[in-house]
């Protein structure tokens, strides 16, 4: 049996043509930027760098939080 992954599917590449970030729509991703993209059912999402990082800060925070293996309602969680 293979073992599972928390994380979806995700990636970085780079753009290939300017387009606005998926997050927050001032945030303008130039062509040849890098961007992280993420799988949103059968296509991708993209976001900025600046967007990026927010997002893995939280979700390692998250993850972080999840590797004490504590119940939500326990104490001390």
């Amino acid at each position: 049996m293979a073992i599972k992954s928390l994380v979806v599917q995700v990636g970085v590449d780079v753009a290939g043509k300017s387009h606005n970030c998926q997050a927050n729509s001032k945030h303008r991703i130039a062509m040849g930027e890098v961007r992280l993209k993420v799988r949103n059912g059968r296509s991708w999402d993209h976001y900025c760098r600046a967007c990026a990082e927010t997002i893995i800060a939280r979700d390692l925070e998250k993850l972080t939080t999840l590797r004490a293996l504590r119940p939500a309602g326990e104490a001390g969680a």
